[in-house]
């Protein structure tokens, strides 16, 4: 233990300099951080450092003779007034006086606040009256709250005393007052991080179930009891022993780890982001092979923060119980023998209910599924379940009786809006099913997911549910058409359930999901018809996905092959449900109109190909026919005749007419038929979103680096490539498509559409680009991803279809498009696909005479690209 009391001496006598005291800080945290990793108690280690900083301002103090001024007082508020400083902690003081300061005193004050900041303290600071302080207070409950918690460090205690009198009278903050003000900046603060424990980089002081919603049940006590600290708060007999043992135990886990990133850091910050986490893992002592140590941790770090947010709902129901109700109990109305309504809480009305028969735990779940009324549980029923959760010596799905109440819930139409993610929280599905116990707090080390496998697998119910309500037609048009027609919503619901439980494991999580899923439904009474439908679901919830956003969803095999793998509309309905649930449920920065644009296309091609019957391929030519008739009206319509529209087209291929809608069609020709110079670069951009985002055409001479030039100007414009369209006419002519999103996954704002085209026609006709080196962000910096370059098989053999797994570096697809041109491949399409730190990118090429790359071209641009990729890292 660090011996605080001998601080003082450790710092050098008068004249104080910088240099000294510098040192002596430094001296200090080197010390502190080896007594950490010596697993000196957190406690100590927390309030030695604040004793250091009160010994230290003391004696400064002393050094600037502002003890000579008599009414001035040092105290200590926020966390440092509860004597609780980790390393990079702001040190928050106020000067206090009765009146205000004379010049002479101000600039005292002002050199001795200079001098802390010269030794690099992180010093929050202010410098008021005591009617200073009562007003502000009044007007600021960050300020009321940092007033609550202060203590005189050195000064007039009287000054100190007055100020303590003026907060504590009922004139300022009544405690009901303060009470609702703190519970709606708790419920403000955990919107900030969608109300869940289990983000992927969470905050350990503002997360729900961090260290703030432990001081906001403090600061509740501390203003209504006059409870000084958890252990007084234990006394007035809302926390039981255990709950209070449980309660330090979580703070001290909290504080460790926050110790830990402190340590880190350089600067103050309270986010176990990726970059830190495997750092912070080692000195907390967890090891093991890969994630496995930042697994481990994170696991007991969000059990941790469950167990305070659990803590902390329950005792705020009976801290509001006591101020608001002024300690009356509102009647209660039965709900049947075990169960009543209190309020809008539901109560059981036997004290060890949960422990004689479990099952009971799921007739309140279906209670809460079935009646609007209900908000939550009861403090003493959550108590009650608590206290059964950790004495069950089985799971839950192992009772007979409880499997079929789990049924009855899945079927109820309001469980995934009002039940499961009640379940969630209080443990309840971890209790049920074991496989969903392996989930909790499984992490998932990637940037496209934000959740835990558990948390990310709650929402896509909660996702689920979204589709019944009108309201959200336009944001989802096919699914809130789909999903009210679908028979047996739980079929996706345990679809749903199962989809990434048997992620962490190892092995294929889709194949493992879909084999435990089976048994699950089997056991639960479903007939085999229904199981192998909720099977093929989890075996193959990735499948739209992958198509939609990585092949070639305007090749009729791809759609085709696709719909053989589906089999029937009411599969394909399911699967979009589920696909879109998902998508939504991984990042809710995710999804966005391309997206929704390119699944709505491949369900209606399925849906056509399905009902067309599959053994009835589309007619290509009479596509294409279709296509031209269609645009030529258009254009002859605008006044263009038909020889000159008819001289165009005999220079297109095919491929064009079918790649592109009759409107895209006339636009590009329109444009092309009144270009003035046909040596220069035309650029057109649509002035309406093209599948969510902005088509870039680009009519051009035909050149090696064409597209490799489009991509890195595209780049420093700063907008992403999501499709590219690569095709030649006849006479060498390139007539390329792209299409663009910016930054936030929107079309491009019209008044840079100038800019844009501007910038590409300069390129195109210097044929260079000034390339402009990016820095890579710095949260990909800390993460890995082998380049993979994979060609997939072909039933034609005509074209070579290549996927690309790399790190999303700045430039990436112009570095890819380099290659291409040194290697003599000729790129005809491409799908650009980002998840997360991982771009998984699909290229159709052909060679220099239009063919298939041959096996040794295939390894020779396979090689170039790993070796031109890897570099660039």
């Amino acid at each position: 233990m660090i011996d605080t009391s001998s601080a003082s001496e450790q710092i050098p006598p008068e004249p104080l300099s910088q240099e000294a005291l510098r040192s002596e800080l430094e001296q200090f945290t080197t010390q502190q951080k080896q007594l950490f990793a010596n697993h000196t108690p957190i406690t100590e280690l927390v309030e030695s450092r604040a004793g250091f900083i009160d010994s230290l301002l003391q004696r400064l103090w002393l050094h600037y003779s502002l003890d000579k001024h008599r009414e001035l007082a040092l105290i200590a508020v926020g966390g440092y007034g509860r004597g609780e400083l980790h390393p990079l902690s702001d040190v928050d003081i106020l000067l206090l006086s009765e009146h205000r300061l004379d010049e002479s005193t101000g600039r005292t004050v002002s050199e001795f606040l200079t001098f802390l900041w010269d030794l690099k303290l992180e010093v929050g600071h202010s410098v008021r009256t005591i009617d200073d302080c009562f007003e502000i207070g009044l007007e600021d409950l960050t300020v009321a709250t940092n007033l609550q918690e202060s203590r005189l460090l050195c000064g007039n205690p009287d000054t100190f005393q007055y100020l303590e009198e003026k907060i504590n009278s009922g004139k300022f903050w009544p405690s009901e007052a303060f009470y609702q003000a703190k519970l709606e900046e708790q419920k403000v603060r955990h919107a900030r991080y969608h109300d869940t424990t289990y983000n992927l980089e969470p905050d350990i002081k503002s997360s729900p179930g961090g260290l703030r919603d432990i001081h906001t049940l403090s600061w509740v006590a501390r203003r209504h009891f006059g409870a000084t600290s958890l252990l007084e708060m234990s006394r007035f007999g809302f926390l039981t022993d255990a709950e209070y043992r449980e309660l330090v135990e979580c703070q001290d886990s909290l504080w460790r780890i926050r110790f830990a990133l402190h340590s880190e850091l350089r600067r103050y910050d309270n986010r176990l982001t990726f970059e830190h986490q495997a750092s912070v893992a080692e000195k907390l002592g967890y090891t093991g092979e890969g994630n496995r140590p930042v697994e481990m941790m994170m696991k007991e770090f969000y059990r941790t923060l469950r167990r305070v947010l659990e803590l902390n709902k329950m005792l705020l129901q009976l801290f509001d119980q006591a101020i608001i109700n002024k300690g009356q109990i509102t009647d209660a109305i039965p709900l049947d023998d075990d169960f009543q309504l209190r309020g809008h809480l539901i109560e059981a009305t036997k004290p060890a209910l949960f422990q004689a028969r479990p099952e009971t735990i799921l007739d309140m779940c279906l209670h809460v599924a079935r009646n609007a009324e209900i908000e939550g549980i009861a403090a003493p029923t959550l108590r009650q379940l608590r206290t059964a959760r950790r004495r069950l010596n089985r799971f839950l799905v192992d009772i007979p009786e409880a499997r079929e109440k789990f049924m009855e819930l899945v079927r109820e139409p309001n469980a995934l809006q009002r039940a499961f993610r009640l379940m969630h929280r209080h443990g309840v599905l971890s209790a049920y099913l074991p496989q969903w116990s392996q989930i909790v707090g499984q992490m998932q080390f990637d940037l496209f997911h934000v959740y835990t496998v558990d948390e990310h697998s709650v929402r896509l119910l909660k996702n689920l549910n979204k589709f019944s309500d009108p309201d959200n037609r336009q944001r989802h048009p096919i699914c809130c058409e789909v999903y009210p027609r679908i028979a047996k919503k739980e079929i996706l619901l345990l679809a749903a359930i199962f989809h990434d439980i048997a992620k962490g494991r190892g092995g294929d999580h889709s194949e493992l999901g879909g084999i435990e899923a089976y048994d699950f439904c089997i056991q639960h009474g479903l007939s085999r018809p229904e199981a192998n439908l909720v099977k093929w679901l989890v075996n193959k919830h990735l499948l739209m996905s992958v198509t939609a956003q990585r092949r070639d969803i305007y090749d009729p095999e791809v759609v085709t092959d696709f719909a053989m793998q589906v089999r029937d509309e009411e599969r394909l309905d399911y699967l979009i449900c589920l696909t879109v649930a998902d998508i939504c449920a991984t990042n809710q920065e995710l999804w966005n109109s391309w997206k929704r644009t390119l699944l709505a296309e491949l369900y209606y091609s399925t849906q056509k190909a399905l009902r067309r019957g599959l053994e009835n391929p589309p007619d290509v030519r009479e596509r294409i026919r279709h296509n031209q008739q269609m645009a030529s009206a258009l254009l002859r319509s605008q006044g263009f005749a038909p020889r000159e529209i008819e001289v165009l087209w005999q220079r297109f291929k095919a491929d064009y007419f079918l790649r592109h809608t009759h409107k895209q069609i006339a636009w590009h020709a329109e444009a092309i038929l009144t270009h003035e110079d046909p040596d220069k670069p035309l650029i057109l951009l649509s002035k309406k979103a093209t599948r969510g985002g902005t088509e870039v055409f680009v009519y051009s001479k035909d050149k090696t680096k064409l597209f490799a030039l489009v991509v890195s100007e595209l780049d420093k414009k700063n907008l992403s490539v999501h499709d590219a369209q690569i095709m030649n006419s006849k006479d060498g002519y390139a007539l390329d498509t792209f299409i663009v999103l910016d930054p936030t996954g929107k079309a491009l704002n019209e008044n840079r559409h100038n800019t844009v085209r501007r910038a590409l026609v300069s390129a195109l006709t210097q044929m260079k680009s000034e390339r402009k080196k990016k820095r890579a962000p710095r949260k990909l910096l800390h993460f890995h991803v082998k380049t993979k370059v994979n060609f997939l098989p072909t039933k034609t053999g005509k074209k070579t279809m290549m996927e690309l797994i790399a790190l999303d570096m700045p430039g990436l697809l112009a570095r890819v498009g380099s290659v291409f041109a040194r290697q003599k491949v000729i790129l005809q399409a491409a799908k650009i696909t980002t998840i997360g730190e991982r771009a998984e990118d699909f290229f159709i090429l052909v060679n220099e005479d239009g063919a298939q790359l041959s096996e040794e071209q295939q390894l020779q641009l396979k090689d170039a690209l790993i070796t031109r990729l890897n570099a660039a890292k």
